[in-house]
């Protein structure tokens, strides 16, 4: 197993070549480089046993650059959100989303808040957010900024530029949670799973920021394969890869996305982000 140090050193390597039996796989950058780095080496340990080819986890710095990677043939295999997900299965005819995480059928967001604010966990996002900063993760996250925006919309039937004094985007989770527990932010909009793991190692400081609503759920995270591997792994390849994902059951693999297990999933089932995301402009 091997991994690309940048997602800079993708575009060189494939302008210069390299041998068509590695099989390349990234995920969005949902969380800092080390921790990706940390998840997705021992994915590629586990697949290039399953696979019985050389595999490569690259690493990449932004969601839309993972979208590219898979356009681009650099990767043939990549954990995407909901909405890149979408993007890149429009950007590669044929590709499909073979697994999902069993949490990822029922995703949610959480909007988080500085205890400076005063706001206190409710069923429904409170009137009083009006007027305060709020930010989003990634441009193109489905759980820190797609989802978040049109649940917003959905309340208040106005943009986030409208409602809040302030909107910015943090570029992933964990730093999204930083800044609000800083009190940078008054708001956050964050991914559950990434915010509950990180409660569970110790890694926020809860008298500081803390959940303030919970969204309904929604279709997320897939793991989406290029419809070509077979032509170029061998006919049955791309079976062989769904497999492989369905069957991960190491407690310590799982633990790192964090995800109980794996299950099938298709196309049809984002249809929902896609909808959304056609409503709020957001897809090419």
């Amino acid at each position: 197993m091997r991994w690309l140090a940048a997602s800079t050193v993708v575009v060189t390597l494939f302008t210069q070549g390299v041998a068509a039996d590695t099989f390349r796989f990234t995920a969005i950058p949902d969380e800092n480089q080390s921790r990706l780095v940390e998840r997705f080496s021992k994915v590629a340990n586990y697949l290039e046993e399953r696979l019985e080819v050389d595999v490569e986890y690259v690493p990449v710095k932004s969601y839309g650059a993972t979208v590219t990677a898979f356009r681009n043939d650099q990767v043939q295999l990549a954990w995407f959100g909901g909405l890149s997900g979408v993007q890149a299965r429009r950007l590669v005819p044929g590709s499909e989303a073979v697994a999902q995480g069993s949490e990822d059928a029922e995703f949610q967001s959480y909007f988080i808040a500085h205890r400076s604010t005063g706001l206190e966990r409710a069923e429904e996002l409170p009137e009083a957010i009006e007027g305060m900063s709020l930010t989003f993760g990634s441009r193109t996250s489905t759980s820190g900024r797609l989802m978040p925006e049109h649940f917003l919309r959905q309340r208040f039937g106005e943009a986030p530029n409208e409602l809040f004094s302030r909107v910015g985007f943090s570029g992933d989770h964990s730093r999204t949670i930083a800044l609000v527990e800083a009190g940078t932010w008054d708001l956050g909009a964050v991914n559950f799973s990434v915010w509950e793991a990180a409660v569970a190692d110790g890694r926020v400081d809860t008298d500081k920021v803390e959940v303030i609503w919970a969204s309904p759920p929604y279709p997320d995270y897939n793991w989406t394969l290029r419809g070509d591997v077979d032509a170029r792994f061998g006919e049955g390849f791309s079976e062989k890869v769904r497999t492989a994902l369905l069957e991960m059951d190491d407690p310590e693999l799982l633990a790192s996305f964090p995800r109980k297990n794996f299950i099938p999933a298709h196309n049809d089932l984002y249809a929902p982000i896609e909808d959304v995301a056609e409503e709020l402009g957001l897809l090419r």
